[in-house]
């Protein structure tokens, strides 16, 4: 109970004033009259005043409220490395037992985890929101415990009590780092590109000058280079392939350091082509000679060296070859000293004739074995005694001619396996008429029968299920054969046309490697920590894939076939950092946010940013490794730290039960009195 005087007018204030301000211009006349009873008077008017002004006495029935100490708990992904796990558990049954010894106090804690995204540690903010939730004047006591790695200082609240921090860690802790300082988002296939790394060494690293670094693009194997500590490396890169390359760089984990999450860095480069260089040659002038040459014309990457042998093969006047030509055919300069120049090779409807000799063409086998592409578009001479097949080329050749020709009309088909292959997956929904009956596309008219080898891959289809596109793996290069010259019908719209342009650029594309049409691929295309996981192959099934987690732990995820030979799956990642994925076959990396999240870009623990906050309070950061601390209260204002000590601020805040109001005396009691003394001066000054 707590007693307190208050006014309570019994009319307005302003009017209370102009009372007051009466009674003292009367006593002034009293006392510039000299009258012996002034003061009587003056005592008589304060009592009326006094009676007026109603004084009570304003009784509280108060509660005490208990004292509340904050404990902000970071339990984020740097704060799960080492021994910190158990350093956290120590410390809050150190602090929960120092609590519980206090009298009227009561402990919240509130736990930080990591959050969404690649935000770090959010500390400051858990804190605000924290302090928000509780009334400030009961805060007694903030206690941070945590390893001083947090990312929003900025966002610092008004601390109402002391602020101490437990910080987590050994004086002996050591980390290892690799930094990626500069990569860029895309390379020119066949020039080298820099990138910069350093490898950083933090805490109390051991003596080391260098490090193996290994390297490996799209999970190929690793190379293996050392480089030095503390500097930075520039590291030359020539992409192998057009598309997405992910180049992935580890150094070893090193016995004692803190955590090898941020000892691998992935980067993403996409690899284009300056120009596709395309040699095209034309045997003879045929209505699609010139679609060839207008498709491959109107794409502006492309460089285009097309000859046509305008000299028909039943002509015999006895004219020179070289004379026939508009300009020399530089045949040795093509396919001797440049042939290594050309990312793609086109025969369309080439016959023997002379003009190539043996060995030029043998030269050209050799360029496919070489990692070289070569596109055979067929017509009747493929099935004659001069076909191109019946050349060293043929040992390569996906398609024997059997000499047999068919004119009459066809609709290509995809097969079953082409179904499959992205080459012509889905091509049939590219076609003039998606929705009628079969591909929905225009004939074609003449077919040359071939045999086609076992290794051999047949994606398209024409008269009585004959091989149409048949693709094949030679050495290191890739070889295709288009067993018609009636492609251009689908060029000029004939019975709607169809999707030569589109068919044509996955051909071209497969053949120079574009790792988005392999026929076997696994890939990853991330939303956020979402993975749409991807396998597209050739078989009807495939395996489990297995992801290998930042942390070392594993997942086993059975894919679904969504189309002809693309198997998918959705997965959410527990965490952002480096994902590995294997299925038996093939492998996949991806990092969902940087490879070494921003957790782990400093791991010693360190209150330096934490230093400043804590000494506007007075409060103190203790070492969990030095064992546990004693809380004491002190008062306002004080040191509240000290030597394996901390303190908190009793607040002895309470809450108002009940009010009650009661006058110091009653009205009749101020009137009597007022009376009194006015009856007194009457009397006094009646003696004069």
């Amino acid at each position: 109970m707590n007693g307190t005087l208050v006014l309570d007018p019994l009319i307005p204030l302003t009017l209370l004033y102009g009372v007051a301000g009466l009674a003292l211009l009367a006593l002034i006349l009293a006392v510039w009259r000299r009258l012996p009873g002034w003061w009587l008077r003056g005592l008589a008017g304060l009592a009326l005043l006094a009676a007026i002004a109603n004084p009570s006495i304003q009784q509280e029935d108060r509660e005490p409220l208990s004292d509340i100490v904050m404990m902000v708990v970071d339990e984020s992904a740097s704060q799960r490395i080492g021994d910190r796990p158990d350093q956290n558990a120590a410390a809050i049954a150190n602090i929960e037992s120092e609590i519980a010894r206090q009298p009227n106090t009561e402990l919240r804690t509130v736990t930080l985890g990591d959050g969404e995204g690649d935000l770090g540690t959010t500390l400051m903010t858990s804190l605000s929101e924290a302090l928000a939730e509780e009334p400030q004047a009961r805060i007694a006591g903030i206690i941070l415990v945590t390893d001083g790695r947090l990312h929003d200082i900025e966002r610092a609240p008004r601390l109402p009590a002391p602020v101490h921090t437990l910080l987590t860690g050994q004086p002996d802790d050591w980390d290892r780092r690799l930094v990626v300082e500069n990569a860029p988002a895309f390379a020119i296939l066949g020039e080298e590109v820099n990138l910069t790394l350093r490898i950083e060494d933090q805490g109390a690293a051991p003596d080391a000058t260098s490090v193996p670094l290994s390297i490996s693009i799209d999970g190929d194997a690793p190379i293996t280079v050392p480089v030095p500590i503390g500097e930075d490396v520039q590291l030359p890169i020539t992409l192998p392939h057009g598309g997405m390359n992910v180049l992935q760089f580890t150094i070893p984990d090193a016995e004692g350091e803190l955590t090898n999450r941020n000892n691998a860095a992935v980067v993403q480069i996409n690899g284009v082509r300056d120009r596709l260089r395309v040699l095209l040659v034309s045997g003879e002038p045929h209505p699609g000679e010139r679609t060839w040459r207008n498709l491959l014309k109107s794409d502006s990457s492309v460089d285009l060296v097309h000859f046509t042998i305008l000299r028909p093969p039943e002509k015999q006047d006895g004219v020179p070859v070289n004379e026939l030509s508009l300009i020399a055919f530089p045949t040795r300069e093509l396919f001797l000293e440049k042939i290594n120049d050309f990312d793609l090779i086109i025969f369309d409807r080439y016959r023997r004739r002379g003009i190539l000799p043996s060995a030029y063409l043998d030269n050209i086998r050799s360029y496919v074995e070489q990692g070289g592409a070569v596109l055979i578009s067929s017509g009747p001479e493929y099935g004659s005694a001069e076909s191109i097949y019946r050349s060293p080329l043929g040992q390569i050749l996906p398609g024997a001619p059997t000499a047999r020709v068919f004119e009459e009309g066809f609709v290509p088909q995809i097969t079953d396996l082409g179904a499959r292959h992205p080459v012509t997956e889905g091509l049939d929904a590219l076609s003039p008429n998606p929705d009628g009956e079969g591909p929905g596309w225009g004939r074609w008219f003449r077919l040359v029968d071939v045999l086609v080898p076992q290794d051999a891959m047949t994606v398209m289809s024409g008269l009585d299920d004959r091989p149409l596109l048949t693709l094949n793996r030679v050495g290191e290069g890739r070889v295709a054969l288009i067993a018609s010259d009636h492609s251009w019908l689908w060029d000029r719209g004939y019975e709607g046309g169809g999707p030569q342009l589109e068919l044509l650029r996955r051909l071209a594309h497969w053949m120079m490697k574009e790792p988005e049409l392999e026929e076997e691929a696994l890939w990853v295309e991330p939303t956020g920590q979402t993975m749409r996981i991807i396998r597209r192959t050739l078989e009807l099934e495939t395996g489990e894939v297995t992801i290998t987690h930042p942390d070392g732990t594993e997942t086993i995820l059975q894919l679904e076939e969504v189309s002809p030979g693309r198997f998918e799956a959705i997965w959410d990642a527990p965490e952002i950092g480096l994902y590995r994925l294997n299925d038996g076959e093939e492998t996949a990396v991806i990092a969902l946010g940087p490879a070494a999240p921003r957790e782990f870009e400093q791991t010693i623990a360190d209150a330096a940013l934490l230093t400043p906050l804590v000494d506007s309070t007075r409060g103190g950061i203790a070492a969990i490794s030095a064992g546990d601390i004693d809380i004491r209260t002190v008062r306002e204002g004080r040191p509240a730290a000290g030597r394996g000590w901390i303190g908190i601020t009793p607040r002895e805040a309470f809450r108002t039960a009940e009010i009650n109001i009661n006058p110091l005396l009653p009205a009749w009691a101020f009137l009597l009195l007022a009376s009194l003394l006015i009856i007194g001066a009457w009397l006094r000054e009646g003696r004069r």
